[in-house]
């Protein structure tokens, strides 16, 4: 019976580990693709794209999970490429998913490291994100997940250096979130983005995005010339392509956006602005007029 116990807890964390897909972009550096869908009780809130770096002095994490039980599914997935503990853990946004399971890898030994704006962020959003989760997930799959304070915190820029590995942690939100960060390894010119790229899915405008920045922090990626590009939602890529799934529909966005309010447009008729050039992004029809929806109600006080 014991056994049979254990078994179906598992499963959950089995299930959710399964639908996470690792790819090496580089030597001792992983992409760990999560599900393009909405957060369930199967992803455990893991529907985003994290980061795994390896080094002989010890693993670090890009984004911990989005609850306790989705963060130990993904260190099943982490167990399946190193060996090497993971001794730090870089939070690069406000999302959940960014956050969320920083208390499983705190109780494992690591630290979290936040910008402050994220953290400010965390605080800010913190519960009205548990309370989200608690409908999407379920109890039992939120089991366990507590908001936790980072154990460093940093304003523009950290860097980390474990062995010969070097590593930037750069503020350059607001974007998606307010704390939206690139992590940045010069000597092989990969970034993980986090929230500031989306390759393959139309990505969201919120409330508290902001969407002239958002351009703005594109553009310090573009500076970094990365050879490898990990977004924060779909599989690695290259500049190219983020530059036509993030850049380019924001751009083309606000562009409308801006014609339409010259031209005395009012917020109902916003969401029919053309964006048919990126119909071909997954979730176009769920995201895109509300997009445009919230892009005016923002550039309407510029």
């Amino acid at each position: 019976m014991f056994r049979l116990t254990a078994l179906f807890l598992l499963w959950p964390l089995a299930l959710a580990a399964d639908m996470l897909t690792p790819e090496q972009i580089a030597p001792g550096i992983w992409a760990i693709e999560g599900p393009a869908t909405q957060r369930d009780p199967e992803n455990l809130g893991n529907n985003a794209t994290f980061g795994l770096i390896d080094t002989p002095a010890g693993a670090v994490l890009v984004d911990p999970g989005g609850s306790w039980n989705g963060a130990e599914a993904l260190h099943g997935v982490v167990r399946g490429l190193t060996d090497s503990p993971v001794a730090y853990v870089i939070n690069t946004g406000g999302q959940d998913h960014r956050w969320l399971g920083n208390g499983y890898w705190q109780a494992q030994g690591a630290s979290v490291i936040t910008s402050a704006a994220a953290h400010a962020d965390h605080l800010d959003r913190g519960s009205l994100q548990m309370t989200a989760l608690h409908t999407l997930i379920g109890p039992d799959g939120l089991a366990g997940t507590e908001p936790t304070s980072p154990d460093i915190i940093f304003a523009d820029r950290y860097e980390l250096t474990l062995g010969d590995t070097r590593i930037e942690i750069l503020h350059v939100g607001p974007a998606h979130t307010p704390g939206d960060s690139l992590v940045w390894l010069p000597d092989s010119a990969t970034v993980f983005t986090g929230d500031v790229v989306y390759v393959g899915r139309v990505l969201g405008v919120m409330s508290f995005s902001d969407s002239a920045h958002w351009l703005d922090a594109f553009a310090q990626i573009e500076a970094l010339e990365p050879a490898h590009l990990v977004p924060g939602h779909g599989p690695a890529t290259d500049l190219a392509t983020a530059q036509k799934d993030t850049r380019d529909y924001l751009a083309n966005l606000r562009d409308q956006m801006r014609s339409h309010i010259d031209d005395g447009g009012d917020i109902l008729g916003a969401v029919d602005v053309d964006q048919s050039a990126f119909a071909y992004l997954d979730q176009f029809d769920a995201l895109a007029r509300r997009n445009a929806q919230t892009v005016y109600e923002q550039m309407e006080w510029e």
